[in-house]
């Protein structure tokens, strides 16, 4: 009996929270909705007060409560975790109210809700490039900004993930003895990531590719294919000194070019 007195309790209690947001979205009192919004928005409902913002926005457009209104309307879509929406309208909000003290805010979580989107390294990096144009846009348009140097930390790290990315797609190309995906793979990445700390071992895969392909090809295409492994290894050398491995294959290769008659 206590129990389902309890359940009764509950039931209307939660009935009554419920009718008293409904109560509010129906009522057409713009000024109702909106208090009633930003107070769901302190107690962090992020949903209602969305849902609430969202019925506020035609009466209160071009007046003066819309700056608050806007700003907290996008923090409900980041906290929802709704990180399109939410870069949408903080770059709407930047472009909108040009003078408000929040718009440099607004601009890097325009950038920053499209960081929160960017995958492992093993899927798709649309968001990724995404986030990365974002933050470099801010940094450009504010120089001075605080954020600066974490806009540059995140950028760095999203560059590392899409190099990690491009490392894997051509060491994968390679495991699977697509040495010619392997060797097109690897020489984009180092084209895009010259600086890259697996530069070393990127040229090193290359060489072996280059060679085991030439060992496998048609007799018309060995010469042409050896002598890119010999390239390949002069390359190595003179970027990153001497390797008995490389020069081994080397070797190799210059011997299978003197049986060919080259």
């Amino acid at each position: 009996m206590r129990y389902f007195s309890f359940l009764v309790f509950a039931i209307c209690v939660l009935s009554s929270c419920k009718s008293q947001f409904e109560t509010v979205r129906s009522s057409n009192d713009p000024k109702l909705i909106l208090k009633a919004a930003d107070q769901y928005y302190t107690e962090k409902d992020y949903y209602k007060a969305q849902a609430l913002y969202e019925l506020s926005i035609p009466f209160f457009r071009g007046k003066a409560e819309a700056e608050d209104l806007f700003y907290n309307y996008a923090y409900t879509h980041y906290y929802l975790e709704e990180y399109i929406l939410a870069s949408h309208y903080f770059k709407q909000f930047s472009q909108t109210f040009y003078n408000s003290e929040r718009r440099e805010e607004a601009a890097f979580m325009a950038a920053y809700s499209n960081y929160e989107l960017s995958p492992n390294s093993k899927l798709d990096q649309t968001f990724t490039q995404k986030a990365i144009d974002g933050l470099q846009e801010f940094v450009n348009a504010y120089p001075r900004s605080e954020r600066i140097e974490q806009c540059n930390e995140i950028m760095d790290d999203l560059r590392l993930k899409q190099e990690k990315k491009a490392f894997d797609q051509g060491a994968l190309y390679f495991k699977i003895s697509q040495y010619q995906s392997a060797l097109a793979s690897f020489e984009i990445m180092l084209k895009d990531y010259p600086e890259s700390k697996r530069a070393e071992e990127v040229r090193m895969m290359m060489i072996k590719a280059s060679y085991i392909l030439a060992d496998n090809s048609y007799i018309d295409k060995k010469k042409e294919r050896y002598d890119h492994t010999v390239k390949l290894y002069n390359d190595y050398v003179k970027r990153h000194g001497k390797s008995k491995e490389a020069r081994k294959i080397y070797n190799d290769a210059i011997s299978k070019l003197e049986k060919l008659g080259a």
